[in-house]
């Protein structure tokens, strides 16, 4: 068997766009016709020059290749040029082929990818989702009162949320994410930090986990400073308090806060989740498949969180192809904690798939079918181009004024 063919989309996220801008995923297909279908998690180019990459990387490393090659495509692909380290950009394209090779080797054993990893763990999956406004665009301008800013409004969502289903919401009060994090949270943001978190628990009471979210903001005397104010309301994580890069002063955090620090969702490969690892920085793993180096990347991963009595919590800010490896990782993997849902995979992330992610009673079901479980839609694909200019996520390009937060 060999791969002879693949095929990008870059699909446009229709409000309220929920999970990004846009979505990249590929089509891998064999010379039996068997098709596998990958999902790149890749925010720092254009989306179409994305999908570039992963046609220059197929084309270099895969086609012409027996797709039950993992790992030989992943060395490969991953020493590209000399570079052999991690590189975001590279391992999302990565982590796009070598998903849907996964999920080609689902389906011509006829098992699903979770079996082939160890065997089903779980048979239901734990899932939280963000703290959204209803019925808007995620980016659209924030005019008050919003639900960011107003602890009454969060309470009554997550209300919303709990009534779902759900049993953890996560949030992140804290303030714009800026180029120029680390540092020092404002006392107004200190202040409404805890009034959020204390309302919420208000409200949730012990039905439902808190996740405190801060992309990486602060320097580890300014996060030290606001998981004080925070620890009485007892949230299950403290997720990236410092910047990502910085493991001595994520582990200066973690050391000093009887909060549990998660991090992962901007790291690579296993060699940077074993340095958190190794510097005590985090005890909450969160890779995202799409951006990680992929499903085998993603076991090893996991595997040395059991080494250190560490979980695993798949991050997915992206599309239902991502979300499908993660599932698969979760489902497999002893040391499993909780899965990020983009609400309960209804919408437009439904609509991309032939069969939707099933959610019921705050859990995920991991699919019975052969290989990743899911099927791309691709005629709603499509339909639904990226044609905008904006990255998936954008951080506020100045500093920000400390008086000027709220």
């Amino acid at each position: 068997m060999k791969v002879t063919e693949i095929e990008t989309f870059v699909v446009g996220n229709p409000p309220p766009r929920h999970g990004g801008r846009y979505f990249i995923f590929v089509t891998v297909t064999t010379d039996n016709g068997v098709k596998g279908v990958g999902e790149a998690y890749v925010a720092t180019f254009n989306p179409h020059l994305v999908a570039k990459m992963i046609e220059d990387v197929a084309d270099r490393w895969l086609v012409g290749s027996n797709p039950f090659n993992v790992e030989s495509f992943w060395r490969r692909a991953y020493s590209s040029g000399y570079s052999s380290r991690p590189d975001p950009t590279l391992c999302g394209v990565i982590s796009a082929l070598e998903m849907a090779c996964w999920d080609i080797i689902g389906k011509e054993t006829n098992r699903p990818v979770y079996d082939l990893l160890g065997g089903r763990v779980h048979e239901g999956l734990r899932s939280y989702t963000y703290l959204y406004p209803p019925s808007e665009d995620a980016y659209a301008p924030k005019d008050e009162p919003n639900l960011y800013t107003q602890p009454e409004l969060a309470a009554e969502q997550a209300l919303v949320e709990l009534n779902k289903g759900f049993t953890a919401i996560k949030f992140d009060p804290a303030g714009p994410y800026t180029a120029f994090d680390g540092r020092q949270p404002s006392l107004e943001r200190i202040n409404l930090s805890e009034s959020y978190i204390s309302a919420l628990r208000e409200a949730v009471g012990t039905r439902a986990d808190l996740l405190f979210g801060t992309h990486g903001q602060f320097t580890p005397s300014g996060a030290l400073r606001l998981a004080k104010r925070l620890e009485q309301y007892d949230p299950l994580w403290f997720e990236e308090p410092v910047p990502a890069d910085d493991l001595t002063g994520m582990a200066t955090v973690a050391s000093g806060t009887s909060i549990p620090v998660a991090t992962g969702e901007r790291l690579t490969t296993i060699s940077e989740f074993a340095a958190v690892l190794n510097a005590k920085a985090a005890q909450i793993l969160q890779p995202n498949l799409g951006r990680s180096g992929g499903i085998l990347q993603g076991k090893k991963i996991a595997s040395i969180a059991e080494t250190h009595h560490a979980l695993i919590a798949p991050h997915c800010y992206c599309g239902p192809v991502v979300a499908a490896a993660n599932i698969a990782l979760a489902t497999c993997s002893p040391n499993f904690l909780i899965l990020e849902s983009i609400g309960t995979f209804d919408g437009f992330h439904a609509d991309l798939l032939e069969t939707p992610i099933k959610w019921e009673d705050g859990k995920v079901i991991p699919s019975k079918e052969p290989g990743l479980g899911v099927v791309l839609n691709e005629e709603v694909a499509r339909a639904h181009p990226y044609s905008g200019e904006e990255l998936h996520l954008v951080p506020e390009i100045n500093p920000q004024p400390v008086s000027e937060d709220l």
